[in-house]
């Protein structure tokens, strides 16, 4: 490779260890890995804020802070849960182990851990879930089995044919199995990988009662991630935002890397870039070309991946609709309850009614419908959950579509999925699209972030170890591992 003719002048470069392209959670986990290491860290970020795909912002529309979209995160989210730490901000995450079906006409079901070992500490509550027939038990119990062998292969089968060939019930698909892979995996079930299905049923409901437990952010994301800028900073790294990198070149003879952006030169040893894979995409032009004979797959990987988007809708009341924090509702479009004013406290202390938010994943057929339509259909169903909506007025409501918001664990797509090493010396990835182990999740990002700056450290005959080890496995499920 050959340096660009775009030289910095001395004046006008800052000189660090890593430039990290990318304030998303896969970044910031880079960032705040290596800063803690002793590096000297630079973050560009595009955006006023970091955070990425999981941030807050005040809608022009209502004047609130919404959150993109509602993240929650599993006890078995080891990675996550280190970067709170490091960040002080575990204390921000409010747990819950009741995960709540809720069915037309309000009728309810609990699933909770009880006193049997794993896999089996859901048992007595899912007996009790009247939502649920007796037939319906039976099958996904069936199918539970199993995956007590273990996580499957990802092969060309998708989750839709492998539950057929285990027997389900219609109603079991609708209620029970439809509902979780929406929310986890955001795809209808004929387009999801087995291995990851069955892999977030292993970890979510067998592997430990700990595992399980749901946590959602007392805070806005925006206010949570932002301490990860205090974090870099303090350790001698610095945060850049509204700044996006627009050229790299590369020097032969020093082994360092100049990224470009608006007004800013940094001479750096390497580069991290932690972007979802359509932003790499359109990053790729801007790299130099590679030596003669060095083979790059990474644009063919990226060919492969695809979006899958997320509605929320965002409803604020003048009096209280419901006591429940979350609930999944059965058999309507929207298939989460949020009441973020149980989950945000301190954002609607002052506040006498509810704001909920309803989200709908995989929601490829409210895409093209108005905001009027969206919140029609919300407004109606709703009511057939919860009564006292009918008799409520709504205050303000706003629709947020990420039409990108997840990338589709595909059947096969592991095999497409890149390393944090690339064909340029001195370039690594991250994101949560990349070989996590993991599908399209925080977790999956923040390991992306510790992988990355993993192969850094290699890199630099230092290597040092961020990845947490998974979540224990608990009771009988040791047998089966």
């Amino acid at each position: 490779m050959e340096a660009t003719d775009f030289a910095p002048r001395d004046a006008d470069r800052a000189v660090c260890d890593v430039v990290v392209v990318g304030g998303g959670l896969a970044g910031l986990a880079s960032a705040c890995a290596l800063a803690d290491a002793g590096y000297r860290v630079q973050l560009l970020e595009r955006r006023p804020y970091v955070g990425g795909r999981a941030s807050s912002y005040e809608h022009p529309g209502t004047g609130e802070i919404v959150d993109n979209c509602q993240h929650l995160l599993l006890g078995s989210c080891t990675n996550l849960i280190d970067l709170y730490r490091r960040l002080g901000v575990e204390n921000r995450i409010q747990w819950f182990d009741r995960f709540t079906f809720l069915e037309p006409g309000g009728r309810r079901s609990d699933l909770y851990p009880g006193a049997l070992p794993a896999p089996l500490h859901n048992t007595f509550s899912f007996l009790a879930a009247r939502a649920f027939t007796l037939s319906d038990k039976l099958a996904i119990a069936r199918a539970m089995m199993a995956l007590l062998q273990g996580v499957p292969e990802d092969t060309a089968e998708d989750f839709a044919h492998w539950l057929e060939r285990h027997g389900q019930t219609r109603a079991s698909v609708e209620r029970f199995w439809k509902p979780l892979m929406h929310s986890a995996l955001n795809d209808d079930l004929d387009r999801l990988s087995v291995r990851y299905a069955g892999m977030v049923i292993r970890s979510s409901f067998m592997s430990s009662p700990i595992a399980g437990r749901m946590g959602f952010p007392t805070i806005p994301l925006s206010e949570l991630y932002h301490h990860a800028v205090a974090y870099i900073r303090a350790r001698g790294g610095e945060v850049l935002l509204r700044v996006s990198a627009e050229g790299f070149s590369f020097h032969p003879e020093s082994h360092r890397w100049t990224v470009m952006g608006q007004g800013i030169r940094i001479d750096a040893g390497a580069v991290i870039l932690a972007l979802p894979f359509e932003a790499t995409q359109k990053l790729l032009p801007m790299l130099p070309a590679l030596a003669s004979g060095a083979q790059n797959k990474l644009p063919d990987q990226l060919a492969h991946f695809e979006h899958s988007p997320i509605t929320g809708i965002h409803l604020w009341f003048d009096r209280k609709i419901t006591e429940l924090p979350h609930a999944v509702l059965l058999d309507t479009t929207i298939q989460w309850m949020f009441n973020k004013s149980l989950l945000q406290p301190q954002t609607r202390a002052n506040a006498a009614g509810d704001y909920l938010e309803l989200v709908v994943s995989a929601s490829k057929t409210l895409v093209p419908m108005q905001r009027q339509e969206i919140l029609d259909l919300a407004l109606r169903e709703l009511a057939e959950f919860f009564p006292a909506a009918r008799q409520a007025n709504l205050l303000k409501a706003t629709v947020v579509k990420e039409v990108r918001a997840t990338f589709c664990v595909t059947p096969g797509l592991d095999a497409h999925r890149p390393g944090p090493i690339t064909a340029w010396p001195g370039i690594f990835l991250a994101g949560d699209w990349t070989a996590t182990g993991w599908p399209a999740t925080m977790e999956g990002a923040v390991r992306s972030g510790y992988l990355a700056a993993e192969a850094y450290t290699r890199n630099q005959n230092h290597e040092q170890k961020f990845l947490q080890a998974d979540l224990p496995v608990q009771g009988f499920m040791r047998i089966f591992g």
